[in-house]
């Protein structure tokens, strides 16, 4: 039976890359240009009307999707670099390698991971960097987790049991055995904590902790629009849409191949 689920996820977030990459072209003007008609409705020159600074709201969407999706890849990237490898440690070793590992997971898993990430950008500051390391570093903990469940259950099958045997040396086993039988895991996981990142990015920037402008992104979007919903929604409307799709999108994508 054909995952549909998976095509319309792989659709959405298809689309929304190609309008990242072709920004420049795509968008009908420039992002942080201002115009006289500020707040604007939709009208034949600004398709979702304009912002408080008169600049076109579509274009500053279509520019949105660049932060927005570095924001995710990247923070999943850390994440995973992270997690994986503590993961891997953890479930295969066991012992007491496995319970301190476990413990240090589980005490980061207790920490509320918005708070957290609100703590930390106030310290380092907020921008494009710093916001995917701090999130990468929030979010590495389910990673680990996972992985470490992962590998438990792998590390009683018999040919870990054969390799050991044979000589095996736990790097190798885990390099060799267990990592090829966790990767389709951590895909899945990967894409989920792309969708992760993005909504908790979109929700710092909501905040006013996300990417400092003109850059344009879709949280701060939101939150710039919120005082001008009756005179022209779309500001607030057309970025809180495109954050949605998008998360659903990887959502969809990787909840597939679990």
């Amino acid at each position: 039976m054909m995952d549909w689920g998976r095509w319309v996820g792989a659709a959405v977030v298809g689309s929304i890359a190609a309008a990242a990459v072709a920004a420049p072209w795509l968008a009908p003007h420039d992002p942080n240009s201002s115009h006289i008609d500020m707040l604007a409705l939709p009208n034949a020159a600004h398709w979702l009307g304009t912002d408080d600074l008169g600049r076109d709201v579509l274009s500053r969407v279509i520019y949105g999707a660049q932060a927005s999706l570095a924001i995710g890849f990247g923070t999943a990237l850390v994440a995973a670099v992270i997690g994986v490898p503590v993961g891997l440690v953890a479930g295969t070793l066991r012992g007491s390698v496995d319970v301190v590992l476990a413990a240090l997971i589980d005490m980061f898993i207790a920490l509320p991971g918005l708070v957290l990430a609100l703590i930390i950008t106030v310290m380092v500051g907020a921008n494009l960097r710093n916001l995917i390391l701090v999130l990468g570093f929030v979010m590495w903990p389910p990673v680990a987790r996972l992985v470490r469940g992962q590998a438990l259950a792998i590390r009683e099958m018999p040919f870990i049991e054969a390799a050991r045997v044979a000589g095996g040396r736990p790097l190798t086993i885990i390099r060799r055995h267990v990592w090829p039988n966790v990767l389709p895991v951590v895909a899945a996981q990967f894409l989920i904590s792309v969708s992760a990142a993005i909504f908790t990015s979109s929700s710092l920037s909501f905040l006013g902790l996300g990417i400092p402008p003109p850059m344009p992104d879709w949280g701060g979007m939101v939150r710039a629009g919120f005082d001008y919903l009756a005179l022209n929604p779309w500001i607030s409307i057309a970025p809180g849409t495109a954050v949605s799709m998008t998360v659903m999108g990887f959502y969809l994508i990787g909840r597939s191949f679990r």
